[in-house]
């Protein structure tokens, strides 16, 4: 079968063009604005990238069209079409289908899949899972929305029954409004954590529980369910009905607990110790991503003691912490955090890193639509207290970045372009500083650019 795929460049699109290929699937694909890794990694499995939508990629004649949930029915000011590959496929009816389908279908049928859920950690979770299950021998497909450094790629197909996707609540496509993750029908599923995000698409967070409802009333009644005991609003999602094995981590009063710090703890199963964590990851919330992936690793018969041991091997995602390299004692960092929560997050595993004296300098854009739309501006500041200074690109917003970080005063700086932000950057920073840079995109190279004027 050929399939060109509309968005291909995405993560989950571009880990779908992987799969394909794998399967031995012609495919091809069309995108704007590439970055890496995505775009690395497509054109070194010989994927050819066609820059924009243009109806002329009519003359491919595939047998499928795939469609990201990036494309839409929107019109530019002088009323063309935004995408007038869409409109050419819709006029000439030929077949199109969601990219979460197209998975459904001719990779997920017949295995047993676990998914991974959650605002927050769901890449990192998903590959802490996918390593354990191949440490265990078996040899799981996978798909993730980011790069796993002990796999090297973001998607394989795998050679035993089971897949480990990572399942976002993101809607399908614009003809399908269903988050993503009600097609993946898991049977075993990690509820990670829930908070308002994607502020685009969701009204309140009770919208997006009702998606997460959804999910549950996928899983079988043997399948199991993995939920982090902190969180409230996956209480109510629970409240709303739950068909299938529950099994909790997090709090105190969990089935999965962990004592100790993030890096050297003790795991504990229904009060009983079965396994002792010793790695290389930190942060509280790697600790409970690390959690979450033991319990449902030992849902598929992988003991916890193996899943720790497995643990200890693990080499993180790109773009999580990741050191992009390091002058005169300044280290840069690289990290896909983008909500308030994971900016905190993100800083407090830093913190806990470096110590207490030495400076963390974020530097960081509001780039995802519920940033962009101001909706948790406000949040900013606390998102960003354990910095010692923070640099904001406001390029592209509608809102002022300024006024929001008005509360921190000296500590916070605006820029309109990278440009600026690198120049305030250089004009502050200083040997032994720590400087972590954060954006769900690309950021305008902004790690090569600030280490090149290092």
């Amino acid at each position: 079968m050929h399939i060109h795929i509309l968005g291909i460049c995405g993560s989950f699109m571009g880990g779908l063009a992987a799969l394909a290929r794998e399967a031995g699937h012609s495919v091809t694909g069309c995108d704007t604005g590439v970055y890496p890794p995505m775009s690395d990694q497509l054109r070194a499995l010989g994927i050819d990238l066609i820059e924009g939508f243009g109806a002329d990629q009519m003359s491919l004649k595939p047998d499928m069209y795939v469609i990201g949930n990036v494309v839409s029915r929107a019109h530019l000011k002088d009323g063309s079409a935004k995408f007038p590959l869409m409109e050419a496929i819709l006029d000439a009816g030929f077949p199109f289908t969601s990219g979460p389908q197209w998975l459904a279908e001719h990779v997920l049928q017949g295995r047993h899949v676990l998914a991974v859920a959650g605002t927050h950690g769901k890449t990192t979770t998903t590959s802490l899972l996918t390593w354990i299950l191949e440490q265990a021998g078996l040899q799981p497909g996978f798909l993730v929305g980011g790069v796993p450094l002990n796999f090297g790629v973001s998607a394989r197909l795998g050679g035993g029954k089971y897949f480990v996707i990572e399942a976002d609540e993101f809607d399908t496509a614009f003809f399908d409004k269903r988050s993503k993750f009600v097609h993946y029908r898991p049977r075993t599923a990690i509820l990670n954590n829930l908070e308002f995000d994607h502020a685009d698409i969701f009204d309140d967070l009770a919208a997006i529980e009702r998606q997460f409802h959804h999910l549950v009333r996928t899983l079988p009644s043997k399948g199991r369910l993995v939920v982090n005991g902190l969180e409230e609003s996956l209480t109510r999602v629970l409240a709303q009905g739950c068909w299938s094995e529950l099994r909790t981590f997090g709090s105190a009063v969990s089935d999965f607990v962990a004592e100790g710090g993030p890096s050297d703890f003790n795991v504990f199963y229904a009060g009983q110790f079965v396994a002792k964590v010793q790695w290389k990851i930190g942060g509280v919330h790697n600790q409970l991503n690390a959690l979450a992936a033991i319990a449902a690793a030992e849902h598929v018969g992988v003991s916890p003691t193996l899943a720790a041991q497995a643990l200890s091997s693990f080499e993180n995602v790109k773009r999580r912490m990741e050191v992009r390299g390091s002058v005169n004692g300044i280290t840069v960092y690289d990290d896909f955090a983008h909500h308030p929560t994971a900016i905190r997050t993100t800083v407090n595993g830093l913190r806990r890193q470096v110590g207490p004296h030495a400076r963390i300098l974020a530097v960081f854009e509001p780039r995802s639509n519920t940033m962009k739309l101001g909706t948790m501006k406000s949040q900013l500041p606390w998102s960003l207290e354990e910095t010692d200074l923070a640099f904001c690109h406001s390029g592209g917003l509608d809102w002022d970045a300024g006024a929001a970080l008005k509360s921190m005063g000296a500590r916070a700086k605006v820029g309109a372009n990278i440009d600026e932000v690198i120049a305030q950057i250089l004009s502050q920073v200083r040997p032994g500083d720590h400087v972590l840079c954060m954006s769900n995109g690309g950021f305008g190279g902004i790690h090569e650019r600030l280490l090149t004027a290092l």
